[in-house]
């Protein structure tokens, strides 16, 4: 029990809800959208059901089914060695711990996608004229606030003073 007191993994309960929201929206996606369908919310985001088969901006996305298995073990991987970082963190190191947690809970939700389906499930699809960023999903925005997160403390003393 200490480890998850005194480590980064003290942390859990926002891995968890990251996940559990990232997965349940997929679950609403999939039960009530279409493949390709897409519903306007804003004049610059819409919610669009795809399916992405390779790695960030569908990078290897048509390779022909040897990359489900290759991101599945860097997935693997990086979680594995992110889990071990944090439990070596001590619970002071709040921004790098919080960064983790992030980058981790996004990893293991699009692992759950890639092992269930074969691909990651994206749907927020932000636009503005002729210009579209890939879709994503909330796996992957927690990956991308980790990921800033992660820089911004290498730049700063992430120690919270007692």
């Amino acid at each position: 029990m200490t480890l998850f007191k005194n480590s980064g993994w003290r942390l859990w309960w926002l891995m968890l809800l990251v996940l559990v929201l990232d997965q349940l929206t997929k679950q609403i996606v999939i039960a009530n959208m279409q493949l390709f369908e897409s519903i306007p919310l804003l004049p610059v985001f819409n919610l669009t059901y795809v399916r992405n088969h390779g790695a960030a901006f569908s990078f290897l996305s048509d390779a022909g089914g040897w990359q489900r298995w290759f991101f599945t073990a860097i997935a693997v991987v990086i979680s594995v060695l992110l889990a071990v970082w944090l439990a070596r963190n001590n619970k002071t190191q709040l921004k790098l711990n919080l960064a983790l947690s992030l980058v981790l809970a996004g990893a293991i939700g699009n692992l759950i996608d890639r092992t269930l389906y074969g691909y990651v499930i994206d749907f927020l699809h932000l636009h503005y004229q002729n210009w579209h960023y890939p879709a994503f999903n909330i796996a992957d925005s927690a990956i991308c606030i980790g990921a800033v997160l992660l820089i911004w403390d290498s730049f700063s003393n992430n120690e919270v003073k007692k």
